[in-house]
C-alpha cells in the first residue's frame, strides 16, 4: 500500500509537470523547479499538521531484510550479497533489465523514445505526441515516488526534512551518468549507492578508520557534481529533451 500511495502521489506531482510544460508548453527547467520547491516544503508541512513535530513516528513495519534460500548458504559470496540484504533492491536491478526492454524492443517504447528524439518524425506516422509525452511524464513520477516510499520505508524508516537531501539529483546524475540507458542508470547507481555506503560503514573498514567522517558524508555529492562535469557534454540526451513540442509547426 506505501509503495502504491507513494507511486500516487509522485504521478500526480508529475501530471503537473506534464500539463505545465506540454499542455501550457512551459519551460521545463522552471517547471521542476517548481515542483522540487514545493513538494518536499509540502511534505514537511503535512507532517507538522499531522504529527505535531517535524518528523513522523519511526514506522513499525518495514521492508526490512530477505536472506535468499540456499544462495545465503554460499561461503563468502552469500554473506556479502544474499544473506540479510535488501530483495527490493534485485528487484530494481531487474526492473532496470525489463525498462530497457520495453524502450528499446517494444512498440511503445520506441514510440517513446520517438517522441523524444524527433517529434515532428513521429506526428507524421500518425503517433500522438502529446498522449505519449504524457504518459512517459507521468511513468516516471508514478516510479519516482515508488523510489521515495522505499527509501523511507528501507533506509530512513521514518520521514523529516532530513530525509530529503538530495538523492533525487544523484539520481539525475547517474541517469546522465548512464547516458539515458536503463542499465546504464541502474550500474551508475550502485556505484553512488557504494559512495553513500561507505559514509555509514567505513569507520568499520580497515583501509577507511582514518579518514573523518565527514569526508565520507560528502563523498556522495562531491562523486555527483565530478560526474556532472566529467560526462555531461559526453552524454547525449534526445535530441528534443526539454523541447516543447507545437504541432502546428
Amino acid at each position: 500500500m506505501a509503495l502504491l500511495v507513494g507511486g500516487l502521489v509522485g504521478a500526480i506531482f508529475s501530471l503537473i509537470h506534464a500539463v505545465a510544460t506540454i499542455h501550457f508548453r512551459a519551460d521545463h527547467v522552471v517547471s521542476g523547479t517548481v515542483l522540487n520547491l514545493m513538494a518536499p516544503a509540502l511534505a514537511v508541512f503535512l507532517v507538522k499538521v499531522l504529527y505535531n513535530k517535524g518528523q513522523t513516528d519511526n514506522l513499525t513495519q518495514t521492508f526490512g531484510r530477505f536472506d535468499f534460500p540456499l544462495l545465503a548458504n554460499i561461503p563468502v559470496i552469500g554473506d556479502i550479497f544474499f544473506k540479510s540484504t535488501s530483495l527490493l533492491g534485485y528487484l530494481a536491478i531487474a526492473f532496470s533489465f525489463l525498462a530497457w526492454f520495453i524502450l528499446f524492443k517494444t512498440r511503445f517504447g520506441l514510440r517513446l523514445r520517438s517522441v523524444g528524439e524527433h517529434p515532428q518524425a513521429a506526428d507524421t506516422l500518425g503517433i500522438n505526441v502529446y498522449k505519449m509525452r504524457y504518459l512517459g511524464v507521468v511513468i516516471s513520477g508514478f516510479l519516482g515516488g515508488i523510489g521515495g516510499a522505499i527509501y523511507a520505508q528501507s533506509i530512513s524508516v521514518n520521514f523529516s526534512v532530513t530525509t530529503i537531501v538530495g538523492p533525487g539529483f544523484i539520481a539525475l546524475a547517474a541517469m546522465i551518468f548512464g547516458k539515458w540507458n536503463p542499465v546504464g542508470a541502474m550500474l551508475s547507481s550502485l556505484f553512488f549507492g557504494l559512495s553513500q555506503s561507505l559514509a555509514v560503514i567505513g569507520s568499520q573498514l580497515p583501509f577507511l578508520q582514518g579518514v573523518p567522517a565527514v569526508y565520507l558524508q560528502i563523498a556522495p555529492y562531491l562523486l555527483t557534481i565530478v560526474v556532472l562535469a566529467a560526462f555531461f557534454g559526453k552524454a547525449v540526451a534526445p535530441k528534443a529533451d526539454g523541447i516543447n513540442y507545437i504541432k502546428s509547426k
